[in-house]
């Protein structure tokens, strides 16, 4: 294993949209890979067709894409494995079905969806399994001109992997350790369905990620049961010296730690739990998502990053290529974690701090345009660096906080708590003082408007801060007075003083 170059995969299903946790299983594979110079490959399970939803896999590399995290070989990338979605790989998986029939390590088994109900009826916690499986209509049970007869007439059948009780099964997980199962509890499993000539989702994997060269498989906690189970196949197959190492990742969990994260969770207190928007070709049904929602990727990233595993230490704004470098499966929590979405919206936060002006500048313009101001982009970057810093989790928060940069204040309310606290009785001769003031200055800029107000406020005694902030915005919001005035121009600005001088004198 250690001479093998390593080879990870993130393998969804095309039932629909990504869950949240399906994409904190591709980071942590992603992330493993890059720490060791390995591949990550992008395949698709389609094995259940009953399942399938169109548009469901698009959705799934779109969510990637903006995710920013990218993939080797798979589905839409190409590579030397292929294919790579498993609904192309019949006949691949044809090979090795009949290599266990042939080597006795599975078995055709007959029993009618009625038999089997009927059975579960009688016995009660009823398991297919060496107990059972001598009671049941099966190659086992059968005559051989019966099993031959059964499938020369076309009857449906199924392929179950032959489990022998009474042995204790290790699996070497790298987080959990050594992880022991007696393989009694095991039933024997389906491992390939006639109907639609498509294997199920244990034998498949194996195969695809045998021949795939997959050194390690990093995959939710829910398939920890079933681990076991895929030891048994590597040996059956006789692929036990090559069979990759094992990781299962905690549960994401409700916020209140109190079962699995679900998308009514995310309805209920009004977080998303998809990565895009997701529009449910099935039911109509429209679900948010991250980045509609105003989430930056990388806010995303470093969220889900953390939630499970951690580089101990208080550092917690990591660049995706930080956490390639401090990234440790090993340290991975056994046990489920918390979605504190409350902490997202501070991940967003500090990544909006952190941003270029100029990269947040588009986002904020399209809300502009939305409300039918259109300004230069420039001008849009200048807003969003004063603004940016007020208590904000998303760019559309902006536009409520700073509409007055572009539409001056339509009329002055004494009912306004600030206006009613400022504008005082000498409000209206401090500001006429400031406007003949600002009106005589030749340099308009911050610097210069500090210095002449600054020095008039102080020779004087006032304090006409507040009040002009007043007859600039209307009310108690905005950046720093000379930052807004200067953005405004003296034209605008001196407008605007004149008006509320007028109205509120």
């Amino acid at each position: 294993m250690t001479q093998r170059k390593v080879r990870v995969r993130f393998a969804p299903s095309p039932t629909g949209a990504l869950h949240i946790g399906g994409v904190r299983t591709a980071l942590y594979n992603y992330l493993f890979a890059r720490q060791h110079g390995g591949e990550f490959i992008f395949r698709i399970e389609d094995t259940d067709s009953n399942r399938f939803v169109p548009g469901a896999e698009e959705y799934i590399l779109e969510s990637f894409r903006w995710l920013g995290i990218p993939f080797d070989e798979g589905v839409s990338f190409g590579g030397e494995h292929g294919p790579y979605r498993q609904s192309e790989r019949r006949d691949i998986y044809k090979k090795y079905v009949q290599e266990l029939l042939d080597a006795g390590k599975a078995y055709i088994a007959f029993d009618t969806p009625e038999e089997l109900e009927a059975k579960r009826q009688e016995i009660q916690n009823f398991q297919y399994d060496a107990s059972t499986r001598g009671m049941m209509r099966n190659s086992l049970s059968l005559p051989a001109d019966e099993v031959e007869r059964l499938l020369a007439e076309g009857r449906q059948y199924v392929v179950r992997f032959k489990i022998e009780p009474g042995e204790d099964i290790h699996v070497d997980d790298m987080i959990r350790g050594d992880v022991v199962i007696n393989s009694s509890i095991l039933d024997d499993k389906v491992l390939y369905k006639s109907a639609d000539e498509l294997p199920t989702y244990h034998l498949a994997n194996i195969v695809d990620d045998h021949l795939m060269e997959v050194t390690h498989v990093i995959r939710g906690e829910e398939w920890l049961p079933s681990a076991p189970l895929h030891v048994l196949l590597y040996r059956a197959f006789g692929w036990a010296d090559t069979m990759p190492k094992f990781a299962h990742l905690p549960l994401l969990l409700k916020p209140d730690g109190k079962g699995k994260l679900s998308k009514r969770d995310g309805d209920r207190l009004g977080f998303p739990v998809f990565p895009l928007e997701w529009h449910d070709p099935k039911t109509g049904e429209v679900s948010s998502g991250y980045r509609e929602s105003g989430y930056l990727p990388e806010a995303v990233i470093n969220f889900l990053a953390l939630l499970g595993w951690n580089p101990g230490t208080d550092q917690e704004i990591m660049s995706l290529d930080e956490l390639v470098k401090l990234f440790d499966i090993t340290k991975c929590s056994k046990a489920g974690a918390k979605f504190d979405y409350v902490k997202g919206l501070w991940f967003n936060r500090e990544y909006i701090l952190m941003k270029d002006n100029k990269e947040l500048a588009p986002a904020f313009d399209k809300i502009l345009r939305e409300n039918g101001i259109e300004a230069p982009m420039e001008r849009v970057e200048a807003v969003v660096g004063m603004m940016k810093m007020k208590k904000i989790n998303f760019i559309k928060e902006l536009w409520p906080l700073c509409d007055f940069f572009f539409i001056a204040p339509e009329t002055y309310s004494r009912e306004d708590k600030f206006v009613r606290k400022n504008w005082t009785e000498t409000a209206a001769a401090d500001m006429a003082e400031l406007t003949a003031l600002l009106e005589g200055l030749d340099d308009f800029s911050v610097e210069g408007q500090k210095a002449a107000v600054d020095r008039w406020a102080e020779e004087t005694g006032k304090k006409p801060w507040n009040p002009w902030r007043v007859a600039l915005v209307g009310t108690g919001k905005g950046p720093d007075m000379y930052e807004l005035s200067a953005f405004l121009g003296k034209e605008e600005t001196l407008r605007r003083m004149r008006k509320a001088i007028d109205v509120l004198k």
